[in-house]
């Protein structure tokens, strides 16, 4: 029917060819549009179940807490939550919104950027008595655990402030920013960290923000990401208008 040869059959199985990899990016998304149609067709109007895929660590703190809030307002629609650093395929894996960590770079998708978000230098009531800090330089002789994900780690924070990073090694460090948060709440460390992502800790006064007038800086480091498509159903737009709600202010574009 096309009458030109999409793929090559090898040993090791098929190979597209340039006309292939090109057909294959066309008509992707009409393929999607057409499991949008199916997905609308063939869903249970009596519950609509939200599928979301989350960063870990602002899938357990920030959202999670939230959730029941969400089903109490919206009880038609049934949460289905996944959270992990993968890259899913919004069709394949069957989600409708996925909320990532990261700079956005994702320019075949809608992005909803969540604003304000600032990273702070955090410690426990008892560590800050014990070691207080008055400056930025004050840090450099103190036990400093270390977000290894985010987007502002220790050197660059040290860089904005004119400062060399210390020499000495981190007394922590951590690929997940709830665990740099819990083991800041416990007296281990001063961390840097999304006070986004540490609202809890710092609502119940485990955590406090060190000198915040000088020593936070803004970051905008969780978007919400999906097909344009998806934003014609009314789950996710509902789930939109919820997260403004909750965050107390509308997205940047």
């Amino acid at each position: 029917m096309i009458g030109r040869q999409l793929f090559v059959r090898a040993a090791r199985g098929v190979t597209l060819t340039p006309v292939g990899e090109q057909y294959l990016k066309d008509v992707s998304g009409v393929l999607h549009s057409l499991a949008v149609a199916t997905e609308r067709a063939a869903s249970d109007v009596s519950l609509d179940c939200l599928r979301l895929h989350s960063a870990p660590s602002f899938g357990l703190l920030w959202l999670m807490p939230r959730l029941e809030a969400f089903r109490v307002s919206h009880p038609d629609i049934q949460i289905n939550l996944s959270c992990s650093y993968e890259s899913l395929h919004f069709s394949r894996d069957k989600i409708d919104v996925d909320i990532r960590h990261g700079r956005p770079n994702w320019p075949s998708y809608e992005v909803r950027t969540l604003r304000d978000e600032k990273f702070a230098v955090l410690a426990s009531p008892q560590l800050l008595a014990r070691r207080p800090v008055h400056s930025a330089a004050d840090l450099l002789e103190r036990e400093l655990i270390l977000s290894e994900a985010t987007l502002l780690k220790w050197p660059e924070w040290f860089a904005q402030h004119g400062l060399a990073p210390p020499e000495k090694p981190y007394a922590l460090s951590f690929d997940r920013s709830y665990m740099t948060l819990e083991a800041a709440s416990h007296g281990l460390g001063f961390a840097l960290e999304s006070t986004l992502l540490a609202q809890k800790y710092l609502g119940t006064g485990e955590l406090i923000e060190v000198a915040p007038q000088e020593l936070t800086a803004p970051v905008a480091a969780h978007h919400l990401v999906f097909p344009k498509a998806h934003s014609g159903f009314p789950r996710v737009r509902r789930f939109l208008e919820w997260m403004e709600h909750e965050l107390g202010q509308g997205f940047e574009f």
